[in-house]
């Protein structure tokens, strides 16, 4: 008791921990909801301080915000932003729908830390966490402004360069391996030859058209909820604080962040997250099919495919010496099933718009950064300890095209389809070569066969 003390709200008071910048309502949203450990992503956080820092400027322009109010809310965001006060934001997703509780806690924690230094400088100023940093807002059109902030600049400054340094190992894989010939395969069965560098194409094509999905899709978060205060009207706030506040959010990050054009739709809406999540999802479904290719290809490394060779960067079992396992590929496979059920939970929540206010936008924002942080660092770590030490076993490659029976499929042209699974069956059926097959036939003579089937021609 001795290290608390006494804030008030209109409940009454409330005791709060004297190191701390909260206020009642933080404490009392600690206290109400002491559920599960998932914390309010600190990207959120920031967000909500451009949103402070900017509506702060537009105040301050409107004749509503003395300038030395103006100052210090100014300064407690940037430290905020840098950092500097991320221990004094403890509230959990699980709380109301709205983030009113968290939106309030980043209004007193800047009021309380303002007010610090305006007493420090025996100013005459007192600022008010509802009545001055909350001025012209409501936690309805903020709310939903910071987590479109927060998610655009996670896509872009994190996201996006994590895929293209991907992207671009893959690039180099491919031109390393353009000239390795080996056997494809569909349905996990044998099929016709192609290079190694064209089926890593494949892999880096999906990650080019899964950018320009994300960076497409993105570009719908730029319309920010702020303005619209309660129910979409924006009541209590000047007619162009939302305009002019968009603005200065822009200026702000340096992205072409805009006015929404219905506040109504941005308050109850969270479409544009699905959107958004949806492309992330088609991420996350490249991913697991290029990770699941790699630990296929690299199985063995004498009983499996072994056709390439991947980093060994730990011991891969505690009781078979000398085994290596495809742990990048098991952590980023992991990784997007967490995506596909983050996306159910936003489709579900963003469903749940009910007359003029979605209250699910916690959760929302939450599994939105969650995925994009999880498939960030989950590329990183498989484009360092993977993908760069990707080696072709060359011999075991070539050794696998020669025993293909579907190789067999360069003779279509000449003897025909049927006579050509002939070939391929007799040879399964007595374990003999296509060459010693297609002769035993008589469909072919042994130059016929050397000319018309060769394997870097079937690429």
């Amino acid at each position: 008791m001795e290290n608390d003390r006494i804030e008030k709200d209109t409940l009454g008071m409330v005791r709060v921990p004297a190191d701390k910048y909260w206020g009642a309502q933080t404490q009392r949203s600690k206290q109400n909801f002491k559920i599960g450990t998932e914390k309010m992503p600190l990207e959120l956080i920031y967000g909500l301080t451009f949103i402070k820092k900017a509506a702060a400027t537009v105040n301050f322009q409107l004749g509503k915000l003395s300038e030395a109010k103006m100052k210090t809310i100014h300064k407690i965001c940037d430290d905020i932003h840098h950092g500097d006060f991320d221990e004094h934001f403890p509230l959990i997703v699980w709380q109301t729908g709205s983030g009113t509780q968290t939106n309030m806690n980043v209004n007193e924690v800047i009021a309380n830390r303002a007010n610090h230094l305006l007493n420090e400088q025996k100013s005459t100023e007192k600022i008010h966490p509802n009545d001055d940093v909350n001025m012209s807002q409501s936690s309805n059109d903020t709310f939903p402004t910071a987590m479109h902030i927060a998610g655009y600049i996670k896509i872009t400054e994190t996201l996006i360069p994590a895929l293209q340094q991907l992207k671009n190992t893959l690039l180099e894989k491919e031109k390393a391996f353009s000239t390795i010939v080996k056997i494809g395969r569909t349905h996990l069965q044998d099929a016709t030859p192609l290079t190694l560098g064209q089926e890593i194409s494949g892999w880096r094509a999906m990650l080019e058209k899964d950018e320009r999905m994300i960076k497409e899709a993105s570009t719908y978060l730029l319309d920010l909820a702020i303005g619209g205060t309660a129910v979409g009207t924006g009541i209590n706030a000047d007619p162009q604080f939302g305009k002019k506040t968009a603005e200065q959010i822009a200026s702000l990050t340096g992205y072409p962040f805009r006015t929404s054009e219905n506040k109504f739709h941005a308050l109850t809406s969270h479409d544009e997250i699905v959107y958004v999540h949806g492309a992330l999802k088609a991420l996350a479904a490249d991913l697991m099919k290029m990770a699941n290719d790699v630990r296929w290809l690299a199985s063995g490394p004498r009983s499996g495919i072994g056709e390439l060779t991947i980093p060994a960067n730990e011991p891969g079992s505690s009781i078979m010496p000398g085994k290596v396992n495809p742990t990048q590929s098991e952590a980023l496979t992991m990784i997007a099933c967490q995506v596909f059920g983050n996306d159910a939970t936003i489709g579900f929540a963003a469903s749940q718009g009910n007359f003029e206010l979605n209250v699910f936008k916690p959760v929302i924002i939450y599994n939105l950064i969650q995925s994009i942080r999880l498939l960030t660092d989950g590329m990183q770590s498989f484009n360092q300890n993977c993908a760069i030490g990707l080696e072709a076993n060359v011999e075991i490659i070539k050794d696998h095209v020669e025993r293909s029976l579907m190789l067999v499929t360069a003779l279509n042209p000449h003897i025909g389809y049927e006579k050509a699974a002939e070939i391929a069956k007799l040879a399964f059926k007595e374990n003999t070569t296509l060459k010693d097959a297609a002769l035993k036939t008589g469909y072919v003579t042994a130059e016929q066969f050397a000319e018309w089937l060769k394997p870097e021609k079937m690429i």
